[in-house]
């Protein structure tokens, strides 16, 4: 008795792009955890605690950026990651270039499956 396998869901540009920003943001939020711990800009507690939130918020996000509320959640963890500039000044620009870099990979991502629905233009002028 062999168990059928599901095939695999299709992933979309946009939602791949999109959930590699936040897993990198993800680790980012990591090292940026040990850093504000390391350099004791915050305590150990607010340090370790809210880096671990921040963390998992971002791999969460990740698994529902297919969904249209898990791309809202991105946006609004851009804000956040921004905020983190509050903590640690260099967070400001590291946070905007993140941002940059999301906002690119949703334009790229929503234009590359655009273009996938589209028939191929040698198709379109043989009918």
């Amino acid at each position: 008795m062999t168990a059928e396998r599901k095939p695999r869901r299709v992933r979309s540009a946009t939602e791949s792009l999109l959930s590699i920003v936040l897993g990198l943001e993800a680790v980012l939020t990591f090292f940026v955890m040990v850093t504000a711990f390391g350099l004791r800009v915050v305590p150990a507690p607010v340090a370790f605690g809210g880096g671990a939130v921040l963390f998992a918020l971002f791999i969460v996000a990740a698994w529902l950026v297919r969904y249209p509320s898990g791309v809202w959640l991105g946006w609004f963890l851009q804000l956040a990651l921004i905020a983190t500039g509050i903590v640690m000044t260099l967070m400001y620009f590291i946070g905007a270039g993140f941002t940059a870099l999301w906002i690119y990979c949703f334009v790229t991502g929503r234009k590359l499956d655009a273009r996938k629905v589209l028939p191929p233009e040698s198709e379109a002028k043989e009918t």
